[in-house]
């Protein structure tokens, strides 16, 4: 496939996808803010930090070093030991549930029955729900290496509606059930997503489309593991590029749900205080969960396919170098005007959007500083991930070995700055803490890419210089809406939020047509893609 097709059929997953999430973030606030009518924050924070956290963890390191490696590179290759290979996460899956769901029932602060009823039959269900989801793995990946993006739109669209019809339904109905409700309706999230896929393989293999695009699978058997006489099991290349990404998968979980580690198992904050985190912690990160994560994802594969892993810039065809750097600055330029424009404006609109939101119950005590601190993680965020999808598609398994050291250093270094600044300055200390995290990880990122093209004429950095004039319009608009705040905001009554909003708006109009008069190469771009 050409490295234009790539990249179209790239942007358009990664356009469906930042679709795909914002309906998930819209639903989930949506289902977020109607629970909390209903039922007590404690009960919120053990679903999402404890339980959600136990999910995620099994899922992220049963199957993480298995997605990197075995997406990259082409994908022609020999699909059975990929296959094979891929099969490999359900046993890692098991093994994990078994191991942390013992921790998360005999090791961790059980909640109290009467606010947190039927704990651990939540442990299980959560447990049982993340080997469920690791059964539609080879799926999954297959339909990603080959770009079908209608097949991930359909199976998470359909699982998410389908989860938050049964938690309201359950809610309204049997509020006393607690986390019953959250562990069928998490139940019912996972099957229906894997059935989608199984689904739409045993449809689409043998049928003419398949057969028209030369699909390299032919039938449904072919899809389940597998021994082929006079070869190996899996492809030794895959597998020890497996081993080198899980080391680092293990310690970039660490990084990434280091506060939750933190608040689950050395009990910094009471549940009811890991909720109200929890909540303003999800609406922090709405911009990154839903543009920058299928950004990254997204362009990952096209970085992988595009590129050819381990080799240098002189090595690699010029044209696809070429259109590689031509990307990655104007993804950075991207994500970088994303970023700044949430921390701009995000600082000064935090209350309001909680009071809206929440009630006083958020918008009151620490919620506004912490959802102004997100403000500016979220910048971070923005340009890490896009630094660090180009460096892992790129990296060779030496590469990748060296750089599990310096996350190993840096997760032990950002788990004791987590929990002595939580300690100073509250739940503000995990975001604090997290900002160095990525400040650390974008360092390591932008010193690859630059040695990368170092020899050659392209240099993608400069993605990460604004215009000057932009800069000008950015610095003009912090200061006005930090001063309608202060006058304005958010206990005068509606008419001065209205104008508290209104000036948010004007500066935020400035910003777009300063943006789309300064930055022309990005918006065509944009467009384009």
């Amino acid at each position: 496939m050409a490295a234009q097709d790539v990249l179209g059929q790239t942007a358009r997953l990664a356009s469906s996808s930042a679709l795909l999430q914002v309906l998930f973030r819209v639903v989930t606030f949506g289902l977020n803010a109607f629970t909390l009518r209903y039922l007590s924050r404690e009960l919120i924070g053990v679903v999402n930090v404890r339980l959600t956290l136990l999910y995620s963890t099994v899922v992220f390191l049963a199957r993480e070093a298995f997605r990197r490696a075995c997406l990259s590179g082409s994908a022609k290759r020999n699909w059975t030991k990929t296959i094979n290979l891929l099969w490999l996460t359900v046993p890692l899956g098991v093994f994990w549930s078994l191991i942390l769901g013992l921790v998360w029932l005999h090791l961790l602060e059980v909640p109290d029955p009467s606010v947190v009823p039927h704990y651990h039959a939540g442990v299980v269900a959560f447990g049982l729900s993340a080997i469920i989801e690791l059964l539609g793995e080879p799926f999954w990946v297959l339909a990603q290496a080959h770009l079908f993006v209608r097949l991930k739109v359909i199976a998470e669209s359909l699982s998410v509606v389908s989860k938050c019809i049964l938690t309201v339904t359950l809610v309204i109905l049997y509020p006393h059930w607690g986390l019953y409700i959250f562990s069928l309706a998490q139940l019912l999230y996972v099957s229906v997503l894997v059935m989608c896929y199984i689904i739409y393989f045993v449809m689409f293999l043998g049928s003419p489309e398949a057969t028209k695009k030369s699909f390299p699978v032919a039938r449904v058997k072919a899809l389940l593991p597998s021994f082929v006489e006079d070869e190996t099991f899996v492809n030794w290349k895959e597998a020890r590029l497996t081993w080198s990404f899980f080391k680092q998968s293990f310690l970039k979980q660490i990084l990434t749900e280091g506060e939750r580690y933190v608040m689950t198992f050395l009990n910094v904050l009471n549940f009811g205080d890991q909720g109200v985190y929890d909540i303003v912690n999800n609406l922090g990160s709405l911009v990154a969960r839903f543009i920058f994560l299928p950004i990254e994802e997204s362009f990952y594969v096209f970085f992988a396919k595009v590129l050819e892993r381990g080799k240098t810039v002189k090595d690699q065809k010029q044209d696809d170098v070429a259109m590689a750097a031509n990307v990655l600055e104007l993804l950075l330029k991207l994500v970088l005007l994303i970023g700044l424009t949430i921390t701009v404006f995000g600082y000064a609109y935090s209350q309001l959007a909680l009071d809206i939101y929440g009630g006083s119950m958020l918008s009151s005590g620490t919620g506004p500083d912490l959802l102004r601190c997100y403000s500016l993680y979220v910048l971070f965020l923005a340009v890490n991930g896009v630094t660090e999808c180009f460096t892992s598609a790129l990296m060779c398994k030496e590469e990748v070995d060296r750089y599990n050291f310096v996350m190993l250093a840096l997760s032990f270094i950002f788990l004791c700055i987590s929990y002595f600044l939580t300690h100073w300055y509250g739940s503000v200390g995990f975001i604090l803490a997290n900002c160095f995290n990525m400040g650390i990880r974008i360092a390591h990122s932008t010193h690859y890419i630059y040695h990368f093209f170092r020899e050659s004429t392209h240099r993608p950095l400069t993605g990460l210089l604004p215009s000057p004039a932009l800069l000008l319009v950015y610095i003009l608009s912090a200061v006005l809406t930090a001063f309608s705040e202060v006058l304005f905001c958010c206990d005068k009554g509606w008419m001065a939020r209205l104008i508290h909003i209104s000036m948010g708006a004007l500066c935020l109009a400035a910003t777009l047509v300063t943006m789309c008069c300064s930055e022309t190469k990005l918006i065509h771009f944009v467009r384009s893609q």
